[in-house]
């Protein structure tokens, strides 16, 4: 092996253990449990508002940024091995059930659609279009590391999609800052992003740019975009270590006044009432997936059962979900986000609030 060959493979297996890092017929014991089992994995806020926690800058640190509502991830590595090496898969079983489903879309109806319309392109990554502004989130185009099989490869309608005027990025996760899929798109595309995120988007030669600390916003003086706390933390090279740039997730007002909140990711925490009394939701739309086994994702993403609890905190009026049926990045198959969300909204009495999604299908609002 030459020294060139060996550096390569030990840079991809760097940014693989970045990839393990963020992970952090249904029967019964399939399904997601209670919102808390076991120790807290967050911060209790006690009283604390989320807008003092940004305006005292608790969540910026010396050389980068901390996690003010987490419950801190110390012997992460330990953890990462234990998981994968040694603990028991209960979910082995239902691998056989997922399916690889090629995504087309087509872009007409939406085009056409006089009011808001969201798309579920393919992983975290929607497209939102009011007129002729459309706002991309997180894209992600293909696969992002060859290890990691892809469930959902776009067959066809990347070329065709509608130029968008704004891309907003929510952390620096491999699976939602692709450098791939931003460098496909025109370099003066409008990038919102958290803070510390310049360097990259240098590099790529996108000079449009707003970076946002949390409760910042973005106003055209039409549409606004704000972005919030959220319970997560980012990582791209191990080497240099986690949390040099923010986090975050977006509130969108459109200009017509529809307001969908992006959760990007996001561990549960007791901050989501606070969201929920400073904004009116229309749509709610969560990243669910990735998110067993719960003694070592609970501190990174959210479970079904406490995604349904934080959307009934916002106060939202639908709620939709992303980051599922792409990479299986946790325990559980693929296919399995959906249905347990549903289950969980059916059992509370929600089901009106479900926005039933696929890959490639695009939800039109009467706005």
């Amino acid at each position: 092996m030459t020294r060139r060959h060996f550096i390569r493979k030990l840079v991809i297996s760097l940014k693989g253990m970045a990839i393990f890092n963020m992970m952090p017929n249904l029967s019964p014991a399939a399904v997601a449990g209670d919102v808390q089992t076991g120790p807290l994995h967050f911060k209790p806020l006690n009283g604390r508002r989320l807008r003092d926690i940004a305006r005292q800058k608790e969540h910026h640190a010396p050389g980068g940024f901390v996690n003010p509502l987490g419950a801190g991830r110390r012997g992460r590595l330990r953890e990462i091995l234990k998981w994968k090496l040694f603990s028991p898969n209960r979910f082995r079983k239902f691998y056989g059930d997922e399916q690889v489903l090629p995504v087309s879309i087509d872009w007409e109806p939406v085009r056409r659609h006089p009011g808001v319309s969201i798309t579920f392109i393919k992983h975290a990554t929607v497209m939102i279009k009011e007129g002729d502004c459309c706002i991309l989130v997180d894209p992600v185009f293909s696969e992002i590391f060859w290890f990691i099989k892809d469930f959902s490869p776009l067959k066809s309608g990347v070329q065709a999609m509608p130029a968008p005027r704004h891309v907003l990025i929510t952390h620096g996760h491999y699976d939602h800052l692709d450098l791939p899929s931003l460098a496909g798109l025109n370099k003066n595309t409008h990038m919102v992003t958290p803070l510390g995120y310049d360097q990259i988007f240098s590099d790529l030669s996108m000079k449009n740019r707003t970076s946002l600390d949390w409760f910042d916003s973005f106003d055209d003086g039409k549409l606004q975009i704000t972005l919030l706390p959220c319970n997560h933390w980012t990582m791209r090279n191990p080497l240099i270590g986690p949390n040099r740039s923010l986090w975050g997730s977006y509130l969108v007002r459109t200009a017509g006044g529809y307001t969908i909140y992006i959760s990007g990711d996001t561990a549960y925490f007791d901050g989501f009432e606070q969201l929920g009394e400073d904004f009116n939701i229309d749509l709610a739309v969560f990243n669910v997936g990735a998110y067993e086994p719960r003694w070592f994702m609970a501190s990174s993403h959210m479970n079904p059962a406490e995604t349904v609890c934080a959307f009934k905190a916002l106060k939202a009026r639908k709620l939709m979900i992303v980051h599922w049926g792409t990479f299986r990045l946790g325990d559980e198959p693929v296919h399995f986000p959906p249905l347990q969300v549903k289950q969980e909204l059916i059992r509370q009495g929600l089901a009106d609030c479900w926005v039933d999604l696929k890959h490639g299908q695009t939800f039109y609002t009467d706005s």
